[in-house]
């Protein structure tokens, strides 16, 4: 199998706290680092991938439903952060720049709604939708519905409006028909050890790619490349994340980086913590980082680090702990920035699958 650049080598620097409150970090370990414990795992692998196959198989042949709407399903093939809640947030925005009225399907997870499908509204929480959709929907302001069944979801954002549908993490959901894929690569843990779930991260083989329209890398790191598969190079396109300024929780305002001290406190309860950290060291911080399991549910005690330095956490967090907010908590948006490339094939592949679907939908 194969190990990509720079996996799991910054996991030294990870308190000795913040290891214990995140028991996902062995799994990590072994998934993008050198460690070899879950071979023995290779048995419930073999299981997993028949399971697998056979659950595509019959949601292609028996229950893939397409929608009137275009829907570009955002996803990946590994399991933890790879950079999708900012492309989402990029393509909403684009989507928009360009005359569309784009909508978003999400599972929501970490949320329970009273209802699904669940359409967020000014009013909606994080422990209703989930962090992520009230993250994107507070950032693009468009149609966001979450729920288990996507299709329904789907027919929500229909009568909302939208003429564009993109799927978030959706890329194995295969009862959702789709007409655009895109797949999103973390630039520093790649494909981890490229074994498939539980021996290692991956939901599919890294011959899954192939198939999509587009691989987009979050963030690369320096002769970063992807496997070649059967003798073919899988082209990438290159994405960007950058950070915007400095917010404060409790009031909104916007706080200049000089006003902070270099040593804070770094909450990340995302897929990928130490990316996050490596963020804030870029900007000159010195970050103590508290890693948190992907959409922990936050209470006010758990970021009480016994010191007095300032605590910076995601955005993607920070709509879950604003009602409880202190003084010196403080997030930082980032954005996602793509080639110019990208976005010019991106809709001239748009037009022709809009166009397609007013063919075979012609009452529409």
């Amino acid at each position: 199998m194969f190990l990509q650049v720079g996996q799991l080598s910054s996991q030294s620097s990870l308190s000795s706290s913040t290891k214990a409150s995140n028991p996902q970090n062995s799994w990590l370990a072994a998934w993008y680092g050198s460690r070899r414990w879950t071979l023995w795992l290779l048995p419930v692998m073999w299981l997993f991938i028949v399971l697998s196959a056979l659950r595509r198989f019959f949601m292609l042949r028996y229950q893939q439903k397409r929608l009137p709407t275009p829907v570009v399903v955002v996803g990946n093939i590994s399991v933890g952060g790879t950079g999708k809640t900012p492309l989402i947030i990029a393509m909403v925005k684009w989507l928009k720049q360009q005359g569309y009225t784009p909508g978003v399907i999400s599972r929501g997870y970490g949320g329970k709604a009273s209802e699904y499908p669940y359409l967020l509204t000014a009013e909606s929480t994080a422990a209703e939708s989930g962090d992520e959709p009230l993250a994107i929907f507070q950032q693009t302001g468009a149609a966001i519905v979450v729920g288990s069944d996507r299709i329904a979801s789907g027919k929500v954002l229909e009568d909302q409006g939208c003429d564009i549908l993109l799927s978030d993490d959706g890329l194995q959901h295969y009862r959702l028909g789709r007409d655009i894929e895109i797949a999103v690569v973390d630039g520093i843990r790649g494909v981890g050890n490229g074994w498939r779930l539980p021996v290692g991260p991956l939901r599919e083989t890294a011959s899954r790619l192939k198939t999509v329209d587009w691989v987009v890398v979050n963030s690369p790191v320096e002769k970063f490349a992807l496997p070649v598969i059967d003798s073919e190079t899988i082209f990438y396109t290159s994405m960007q994340i950058k950070p915007g300024e400095l917010i404060q929780l409790k009031t909104g305002n916007i706080i200049s980086r000089a006003e902070l001290p270099d040593n804070i406190n770094a909450v990340a309860g995302i897929g990928n913590p130490e990316r996050f950290a490596n963020t804030l060291r870029e900007l000159g911080f010195v970050p103590h980082l508290h890693a948190f399991p992907d959409h922990f549910a936050f209470t006010a005690g758990d970021l009480d680090f016994q010191n007095s330095m300032p605590v910076i956490m995601t955005e993607k967090d920070a709509v879950k702990c604003r009602s409880f907010a202190q003084d010196n908590w403080f997030y930082l948006p980032v954005s996602a920035e793509l080639p110019d490339a990208f976005w010019q094939a991106f809709g001239q592949k748009l037009e022709r699958v809009s166009a397609q679907q007013k063919s075979r939908f012609p009452l529409r």
